[in-house]
């Protein structure tokens, strides 16, 4: 088991949803339990030597609207994109909006929206291997996709059930999307980026979906290939896809959470989970009853050991835990040092730091860095963007998973330099990677990274980082 760290300094808003920028800070919304979003963000950049445990707080610009529980992801060029809203200025409603932040000029822009849509809401969003953004609509079977070069949209294949109203999207190695569906549970269905068509499979072994709620938990792909899904109700199950992207896989069932002293039925009724670098899946669950307005605490925690196939509950409590706070509030997100941050709706982020290693073959590994000339490049100039080839940049999933309201994915490679003589460490902000995809294999990738002004210069060891997880050093001179 690993252990629980307060933040030594921790924010003077109410953390929420947070997101894994490009260049290793953490974006943050202030968001606490009451009703109601809030248009205010800040963002956590870790200190001097690397680390998010002592790491400082600076106010952000406002976005244009204030949404709570919406679709949200971090695009290829670095931009940060939400979009839709639940709950919005502390009335509930299902906002029909968009903007794009850029962390570069501190700046929010006013995106388009689907053409016809009447709202987003809290629709469930995937990013596409391509780079683009598909998005569900919650009042019917519409699914649309985001393109931020051209900030349009174009209509995708219709979903095969009635709409996706809470449901979880996992991105796949083989190009698809798997989807529990929540309206026509236990069905299932997946999404075949290639042909643009949804396609019907077996449903669930047992029913994930809290019937009175249509409420569902989050979906992790796993290192050995499976999908790990959580359920509102105690039950948990595992999807293993076929060969080939049409192929229609197998479902197994999972072990359910274990009973609590007072509560028998525990499951993750809207409630995050993070894949850890040691290959565990790190969840968090509550009580459960049946009830749709019900959304119980106190707040459990849980180690899933996919070669175990068992649960192990986590016996200490983050700084943080509040029994008054129930899981639909808790948010994770997965940091470079493989720590992951949690956030519950108040003041008080705590960091857990997991115990293990991962296994060596997990690692993103380097080839070479090239100029914008092409000829490769160990000696690095300050303000110059490079270009660094290597495999599985990506790492093996989409690494942080909650559903519909939150989604906070860290598929994407980051590029860490540490100089030797101080031991100083600096993110260079990434864009334009080759793939959003997971678990590309042998396959090579690239990214584009800048060496920001300030970085200190001398030898120096050069990381990328994806999923927590470092590869080999290489070895730069930095100018």
């Amino acid at each position: 088991m690993g252990t629980w760290k307060p933040l030594a300094n921790q924010p003077n808003f109410n953390a929420s949803t947070m997101l894994l920028l490009t260049d290793g800070t953490v974006m943050c919304q202030d968001g606490g339990v009451a009703l109601g979003g809030s248009s205010h963000w800040h963002k956590l950049t870790p200190d001097a030597n690397g680390s998010y445990l002592l790491g400082t707080w600076t106010a952000l610009a406002d976005s244009p609207s204030a949404p709570r529980a919406y679709a949200s992801a971090v695009l290829i060029n670095g931009s940060v994109f939400v979009a839709g809203g639940e709950y919005a200025d502390g009335l509930e409603w299902d906002l029909l909006a968009a903007q794009v932040y850029n962390p570069v000029s501190d700046i929010w822009n006013v995106a388009s929206v689907p053409p016809g849509w009447t709202n987003i809401g809290d629709a469930p969003s995937c990013m596409l291997p391509d780079g683009r953004l598909l998005v569900g609509s919650i009042i019917d079977n519409s699914t649309a996709i985001y393109d931020y070069t051209n900030n349009k949209w174009v209509a995708a294949r219709p979903k095969v059930n009635i709409n996706s109203n809470e449901e979880t999207w996992t991105l796949l190695p083989d190009g698809t999307i798997l989807s529990v569906d929540c309206n026509g549970h236990p069905g299932a269905e997946k999404y075949i980026i290639s042909a643009d068509q949804w396609v019907k499979i077996d449903p669930t072994p047992k029913d994930l979906v809290e019937a009175a709620s249509i409420e569902i938990g989050p979906a992790m792909l796993l290192p050995d290939g499976r999908v790990f899904c959580i359920g509102a109700t105690p039950h948990t199950a595992l999807y293993q896809k076929g060969a080939n992207p049409t192929d229609l896989g197998t479902w197994s069932p999972g072990p359910d959470f274990p009973p609590q002293p007072g509560n028998p039925n525990v499951g993750a009724k809207d409630a995050p989970a993070c894949l850890l670098p040691n290959g565990n899946v790190l969840c968090i669950a509550g009580p459960v009853n049946g009830n749709e307005n019900d959304y119980l605490c106190p707040m459990y925690y849980f180690e899933f050991d996919p070669t175990a196939g068992k649960f192990a509950q986590i016996t200490t409590n983050p700084p943080s835990h509040d029994d008054q706070i129930p899981p639909s509030e808790a948010r994770l997100l997965l940091l470079p040092t493989g720590d992951v941050m949690f956030s519950n709706g108040t003041m008080n982020i705590s960091v857990y730091q997991p115990a293990g290693t991962p296994n060596p073959s997990w690692m993103p590994s380097i080839d070479e860095i090239k100029d914008r000339d092409g000829k490769p490049a160990t000696d690095l100039t300050t303000n110059y963007w490079y270009n660094l080839f290597g495999r599985q940049l990506n790492g093996l999933s989409q690494a942080v998973s909650y559903g519909d309201d939150a989604q906070m994915a860290t598929n994407y490679p980051l590029v860490r330099i540490k100089n030797n003589a101080t031991g100083y460490v600096v993110y260079c902000p990434t864009q334009n990677h080759s793939t959003m995809g997971v678990a590309t294999g042998s396959a090579q990738q690239n990214t584009w990274f800048l060496v920001p002004n300030g970085i200190e210069p001398g030898p120096s060891d050069l990381q990328v980082v994806a999923n927590g997880i470092g590869s080999t050093v290489l070895p730069v001179t930095v100018k």
